[in-house]
């Protein structure tokens, strides 16, 4: 009998596992390689049918959703603030930023640009900007805008392309969209909403310290919608709140990444992320002035329960349900201990109000049992006819063993929730051994409604301010 050279031969099993050959292919291998002799024959079936039923070690689950972009953790380059808009001519534009030790963010980051001609199917990048950070991208008379920073804790930036995101302007000075001299301004990609006859969007001021959170001081920036948004001597800034430590009984450590949104009463307010050490999460409501130059707030009345509030959030109003809605990283029971809910975020939920106030969560869209390396976080989202749809920052399973952790996302996915104003509780996807939820393992799954037509008109991506007429609102980072 010929020798066996078993690495040779295990190898030679290796590859045909992944060269994706037949079972049937695999045991005639067997049979020919030991013919004559029984017992091996038989040892050799049962590693053969054991490699086709065991789990292959380094596959690779996809993300759920269609991804866009993917950067692995060993370029240093992870994958931040997404944002999502609708085109006129019915085209989705989506942007993300890259943060990490090799992306410049300091000093002259990048933002990618990408187009998607399908209705998310399917995405080709168009362009990167150079010296752009935590921006988002929204539409107005025409055009598309991309606003944020310069650099991390920059100047505050806004460029515009009439091409559908192909080129975009440059901001040289204060007529061509340098908005602010001074740098140290912080956001995230947050919503511009319409409203009487002003277009709103809310920053912080990043010069109180140096500390994350602690620095921040929240404010608004407006604009009439009639005039250059790239001239900076048309926006008019709000005074910048910054922190007391005593709120919140000695809790409060930072708001951030503000939205503004219009009240049922006609005023703007500012809704922000608030960081603090335990559940439930909390958000803040700012009062802003008709004139936009004043933002006020009350301690004793203006923090609410806010399920995913110490992440970053997206509020909309919709009039065709009369409600406000939002996607939210929230806190499952079962993570509740896990450590601050900043850091937790494994679960993405579908949110709506009534008022503002009182939030109830309508459906768990995605969720990882792993909060370690898997995060479904600050999504910017639109509402598409009946449907949902967003670009998520995706911390997720990859052929590098995933992300670096649950905050340096390695994926920016797309999604669509069809009928998602019809969806409850029992179409979540199973959390395990949270309240009102389906028992099981939990599993990284998004929700089986997933990615399918819309039925809206193209260019519709805008909501309606609560008793008014139709105000766009314009961010969908």
């Amino acid at each position: 009998m010929t020798p066996i050279e078993p690495d040779t031969y295990n190898v030679q099993l290796v590859h045909n596992r992944f060269t994706d050959q037949s079972a049937a292919g695999l045991f005639t291998a067997a049979s020919t390689r030991f013919a004559g002799f029984a017992p091996l024959r038989l040892f050799a079936w049962l590693v053969v049918i054991g490699m086709l039923v065991a789990p292959c070690p380094s596959a690779t689950a996809a993300p759920p959703g269609v991804v866009v972009d993917s950067s692995p953790k060993s370029s240093g380059l992870y994958i931040g603030s997404p944002s999502l808009t609708v085109l006129p001519n019915g085209d989705y534009l989506a942007s993300h930023d890259f943060f990490g030790p090799k992306s410049d963010e300091h000093e002259c980051p990048t933002v990618a640009v990408f187009r998607s001609s399908d209705r998310g199917a399917s995405w080709k990048e168009v362009t990167r900007l150079r010296c752009l950070f935590w921006a988002n991208l929204f539409t107005h008379r025409g055009a598309a805008y991309i606003m944020g920073t310069d650099k991390h804790h920059g100047r505050i930036v806004i460029r515009r392309s009439t091409n559908e995101g192909q080129t975009w302007t440059e901001p040289r000075d204060a007529a061509t969209g340098l908005l602010t001299t001074r740098a140290e301004y912080h956001t995230a990609p947050m919503p511009v909403v319409e409203h009487n006859g002003r277009l709103w969007r809310a920053f912080e001021d990043a010069s109180g310290g140096n500390k994350w959170g602690e620095r921040y001081g929240a404010g608004m920036l407006s604009i009439p919608v009639e005039a250059d948004l790239l001239n900076a001597t048309n926006w008019t800034f709000s005074n910048f709140l910054f922190r007391d430590a005593a709120w919140l009984g000695g809790d409060f450590r930072a708001w951030l990444e503000g939205n503004a949104v219009v009240t049922r009463e006609g005023r703007i307010v500012n809704i922000l992320r608030v960081d603090t050490p335990g559940c439930p999460e909390k958000a803040a409501i700012l009062n802003v002035s008709a004139d936009g130059r004043t933002s006020s707030f009350d301690p004793a009345t203006g923090f609410m329960d806010f399920p995913g509030g110490a992440k970053k959030f997206t509020i909309r109003f919709d009039p065709r349900s009369d409600l406000y809605w939002s996607l939210a990283t929230l806190v499952p029971e079962k993570h509740q201990d896990a450590g601050r809910p900043g850091g937790i975020r494994n679960t993405l939920a579908l949110v709506a109000s009534r008022d503002l106030r009182q939030w109830t969560t309508r459906c768990i869209l995605l969720h990882h049992p792993d909060v370690a390396k898997h995060g479904f976080q600050y999504p910017d989202w639109h509402f598409d006819g009946d449907d949902l749809i967003a670009v998520v920052r995706t911390a997720f399973d990859d052929a590098e063993g995933g992300a670096r952790n649950n905050h340096d996302a390695n994926f920016m996915t797309f999604h669509r929730w069809k009928n998602f104003r019809a969806l409850t509780m029992a179409d979540s996807v199973p959390v395990t051994g949270s309240a009102g939820m389906e028992g099981g393992q939990g599993s990284p799954v998004g929700l089986s409604r997933g990615v399918e037509e819309p039925s809206v008109a193209p260019g519709r991506a805008s909501v309606a301010g609560p008793g008014k007429r139709r105000a766009s609102l314009h961010a969908a980072r």
